[in-house]
């Protein structure tokens, strides 16, 4: 008997720590096919906002993180600790290249219109390369032309995003609610949320734990 699994992603596409928890959250749904191969997952990105104040064409990055973290050693800290944890997964994030923060509202209405439009893997395939564009090729994913650009590339027509590609800046709220101010974070079958890149192990027991309490329910 088919067994469900409800998977939410509570993330935005300019948190490394999004990216480092997609790694994990693949390689522990690879680790449930093998274990519990009846189990049907529905996966769902929720996108998160986490800085819908930017201007539509950002910031510049470096600038944006030294008055966020305060000196150029602190900057050198943190993204020393992020390509620690993204080398563990396979990931090697080169900081220097990227050159904006960019409002990623316009990203996000993106995805969340793809939903309708295409098949689960084609979405994850799009949600791949957002952020492959940012975080290895240093794309502005606040520029609109880039994000037409990537949608047609996975398949997507013009006519049917292009309405969603705003030069506004104007918020994407969607799932912020849900999530607060913190990504990435995971729920399964609607259960309590699990806050940051937490390893493949982790995400695995929370979703038999998930399972089992549908059985037990």
């Amino acid at each position: 008997m088919k067994q469900l699994l409800s998977v939410e992603v509570f993330f935005d596409f300019v948190c490394p720590w999004c990216l480092i928890g997609q790694r994990h959250l693949q390689a522990a749904l690879l680790l449930l096919q093998r274990e519990q191969p009846q189990v049907q997952v529905q996966l769902q990105w929720r996108g998160v906002q986490l800085l819908p104040g930017l201007p539509a064409s950002g910031l510049p990055f470096h600038a944006f993180y030294l008055q966020r973290l305060g000196s150029e050693e602190a900057v050198r800290e943190r993204q020393a600790q992020v390509r620690a944890a993204a080398r563990v997964v396979g990931e090697d994030i080169d900081f220097s290249r990227i050159r904006r923060m960019p409002n990623t509202g316009n990203a996000h209405r993106l995805l969340q219109r793809a939903t309708g439009l295409v098949d689960a893997s084609q979405l994850e395939a799009l949600l791949a390369q957002l952020f492959i564009a940012y975080f290895h090729q240093s794309r502005d994913l606040g520029d609109s032309r880039t994000l037409l650009d990537i949608a047609q590339r996975r398949g997507l027509e013009a006519a049917q995003v292009v309405d969603c590609l705003r030069d506004d800046g104007s918020p994407f709220l969607d799932g912020a609610g849900r999530a607060g101010s913190a990504v990435p974070r995971f729920r399964f079958n609607q259960g309590a949320l699990i806050a940051g890149a937490q390893p493949a192990e982790v995400l695995f027991a929370a979703m038999i734990e998930a399972l089992q309490e549908v059985e037990r329910a």
